[in-house]
C-alpha cells in the first residue's frame, strides 16, 4: 500500500484508493465500511470502504476475509495482497485522518465530536464511490453509536441504496471484514512509518499498543512531551490521557484575563528559556529551529 502522500504531509487527511474495477461500473455492487484506530491516543484513524459486484460476493467470501482484529498482522497483509490481485472485481478506498485533524476538530470553538467526524467520513467515502461511477446497491456498516439512529441517518442521505448498520458488522458481513482489513493494514503501516516533523531526542519507536490504558504508551507520552509545546503531532492531544500528562508534566499558563489567586508552586513559561539546567535535556523545539531562533543571554 503506497502511503507516500501521507508520509509527505501527515498533518491533515488524505484519501487513497484502488482503481475502480470496470465491472463495478456496470453491475450492482455491495459496499462495506469500517475503521481502524478509533480508540488509540497515538496515530491516525483510518476509514475504509471495500466493494464488489453482488454477483462476485461469493468470490470475496472465498478469500476467507475476517474481522481484522482476529487476524495477525501477516494474515492481514496476505489478505490485502490477495484483494489487490483480485482487482478485476474488488475495489477499495481509504480516508486517513491525522491525530492533528482529530484533536483540532474535537477541541475547536464549534465542537465536532468523534462520532460526527466518523459519520461524515463514512458518508464521504460512499459519495466518493458513487462519484467514481460505482453502482452501489447495498451498504453494510459497522456502527458508531446506536445502530438504528446511524442507519436512519445514512438512509436519508442515500435513499436509493439499501443500508444496513450493525454492531460488530466486521464479523458478520464479509464485505465489511474486507474493509476492516484495508483500514487496519493502512493504519499499521502509517504508524510504523510515521514521519516525525519534530526533532525528538532519543526517539523511542516502541509505542506499545497506542491505547490510553497501556503503561508503555503512557511512558512514551511522558518521555516525549515538551514542557511548552506539548506533544508531537503523532499524539491526539484531545484525549484525556494526553491532557492529564500535560497537566502534570508541562508548564502552567496564566492568561491575562485569568482570575488572580494563589499561584505559588506553579511553573513559569519563562523558565523554559532560562540558562539554568532543566531536569531533562532537550533540543530546541522545531518552532525555534524553523525560525533560526536562539536564546539570548543579553539584550
Amino acid at each position: 500500500m503506497d502511503l507516500s502522500e501521507l508520509e509527505r504531509d501527515n498533518t491533515g487527511r488524505c484519501r487513497l484508493n484502488s482503481p475502480v474495477p470496470a465491472v463495478c461500473r456496470k453491475e450492482p455492487c455491495v459496499l462495506g465500511i469500517d475503521e481502524a484506530g478509533r480508540g488509540p491516543v497515538l496515530g491516525p484513524m483510518v476509514y475504509a470502504i471495500c466493494y464488489c459486484p453482488l454477483t462476485r460476493l461469493a468470490d470475496l467470501e472465498a478469500l476467507k476475509v475476517a474481522d481484522s482484529k482476529t487476524l495477525s498482522e501477516s494474515e492481514r497483509f496476505r489478505l490485502f495482497a490477495k484483494m489487490e490481485e483480485d482487482g478485476d472485481f474488488v475495489g477499495w478506498a481509504l480516508d486517513v485522518l491525522s491525530p492533528n485533524l482529530i484533536s483540532t476538530s474535537m477541541l475547536g470553538r464549534v465542537k465536532y465530536n468523534l462520532n460526527s467526524l466518523s459519520h461524515d467520513t463514512a458518508t464521504g467515502l460512499v459519495r466518493y464511490a458513487l462519484d467514481q461511477g460505482v453502482k452501489v446497491a447495498q451498504v453494510f456498516v459497522d456502527t458508531v453509536g446506536p445502530p438504528e439512529t446511524y442507519q436512519k441517518w445514512l438512509q436519508q442521505r442515500f435513499p436509493g441504496i439499501e443500508v444496513t448498520v450493525k454492531a460488530k458488522a466486521d464479523a458478520l458481513f464479509p464485505v465489511v471484514s474486507a474493509a476492516s482489513i484495508c483500514a487496519k493494514v493502512a493504519r499499521d503501516q502509517a504508524v510504523k512509518n510515521w514521519q516525525f516533523v519534530e526533532k525528538l531526542r532519543d526517539l523511542d519507536a516502541d509505542y506499545g499498543s497506542g491505547y490510553p490504558n497501556d503503561p508503555k504508551t503512557k511512558a512514551w507520552l511522558r518521555k516525549h512531551v515538551d514542557p511548552v509545546f506539548g506533544f508531537p503531532q503523532f499524539v491526539r492531544f484531545s484525549w484525556r490521557t494526553a491532557q492529564s500528562i500535560l497537566e502534570t508534566e508541562a508548564e502552567d499558563v496564566t492568561w491575562e484575563d485569568s482570575q488572580t489567586g494563589d499561584q505559588e508552586g506553579l511553573g513559569r513559561i519563562k523558565s523554559y528559556f532560562s540558562e539554568s539546567p532543566r531536569t531533562r535535556p532537550h533540543l530546541p523545539h522545531r518552532y525555534f529551529q524553523e525560525r533560526g531562533l536562539e536564546s539570548a543571554t543579553t539584550l
